[in-house]
């Protein structure tokens, strides 16, 4: 791909992101969103591949329904209210068509079924936009909207979301997959406290976003699509798969990793609201995500390719992701933030 068609194509996604968290306007918003699909599809179908060709039409045909639903929403907001302010989402019909017009375009449970397919079609600086960057513009509109959601459907999307998320990462060997099913596992807990404390679950998300940047500039630098990659990755680059069972410990929220702190002041929020038996199971839940989290970890950092080989192994070359420290010391580093999170209004 020509470098400026490449700088466009990504000065687009900027614009479309920016345009949609800048808006007040459901109009505005919905232009923004548009703008971020149709700026990633060329990106999806840069490898002039089968498996990228039909990634990039299961994400345009899910999102183009997602597109539509909410412009259908916002259209009826407007028509019962007057309306078309984004904090002004007073109509109940309206707003449940809009959580599930989210819930599509993130990925969530049980409108999941198109992102692990998505994310294995593609090359890992795509699946490293579309788990991040792609996931900022709905994130906003469900923070904003949140005051006004439904809660009752939001918490059965968030459960199922981590039930989904955890039994569907436990029998993957393709890392790819695996990410998205860690995806919809943290998303399932975004879900779930948004309507209770939408900061916390801002918070979740910046903290998703550094740990799935780090993970998946992990793998870029491995050249690790597989479980078998990852395992002769030692030799490579001892120091980096040294810290990339860190960063697995921190997406699986184990302390005293960044990982936990969502996590733990969740769970206290939720608490605090008298959802014991739910906290609870979000507790049991987490630990799914967890067992193929240690899985991972095992292959990377506890086992060693056999002496003889008839499998290729890549020769080492120059990593050019300078982010990387920064990123994995974001990963582990984040829990003396708690007490200024703690005191916040």
């Amino acid at each position: 791909m020509s470098p400026y068609t490449l700088s466009m194509l990504l000065s687009s996604l900027a614009v479309g992101t920016t345009t949609t968290l800048s808006s007040n306007h459901w109009f505005l918003a919905w232009i923004g969103l548009e703008i971020n699909t149709l700026a990633i599809i060329p990106l999806m179908t840069k490898m002039h591949h089968p498996r990228a060709t039909e990634s990039a039409t299961k994400y345009f045909l899910t999102q183009a329904t997602a597109s539509a639903l909410v412009l259908f929403s916002t259209i009826m907001n407007a028509w019962m209210t007057g309306e078309w302010a984004i904090m002004n989402m007073s109509h109940n019909t309206s707003t449940t068509i809009l959580t599930i017009a989210l819930a599509i375009k993130l990925g969530v449970a049980p409108f999941h079924l198109w992102l692990p397919d998505v994310m294995q079609g593609l090359n890992m600086m795509t699946c490293l936009i579309l788990s991040t960057w792609q996931k900022l513009a709905p994130m906003a509109l469900l923070i904003l909207t949140s005051h006004q959601l439904n809660t009752n459907l939001l918490i059965m999307m968030a459960l199922t979301s981590m039930i989904v998320g955890g039994w569907g990462g436990l029998n993957q060997t393709q890392t790819r997959k695996i990410m998205a099913y860690s995806s919809i596992a943290h998303l399932g807990w975004m879900f779930m406290i948004v309507s209770f404390a939408p900061n916390l679950a801002l918070l979740n998300l910046l903290v998703y976003l550094i740990l799935t940047s780090s993970m998946f500039m992990t793998l870029m630098t491995l050249n690790a699509t597989n479980m078998n990659k990852l395992s002769t990755s030692w030799p490579k680059t001892p120091m980096l798969t040294a810290l990339t069972m860190v960063t697995l410990m921190a997406l699986g929220g184990l302390p005293p990793t960044s990982g936990f702190l969502p996590k733990w002041l969740i769970l206290q929020e939720m608490t605090k609201q008298h959802l014991n038996a739910l906290s609870t199971t979000m507790a049991m839940l987490a630990l799914l995500s967890l067992f193929f989290y240690l899985r991972l970890s095992y292959m990377v950092s506890m086992t060693s390719p056999p002496h003889i080989s008839n499998s290729n192994l890549t020769w080492r070359k120059k990593n050019n992701l300078h982010a990387i420290p920064l990123m994995i010391i974001l990963s582990t580093m984040m829990v003396p933030m708690a007490p200024a999170l703690l005191t916040m209004n």
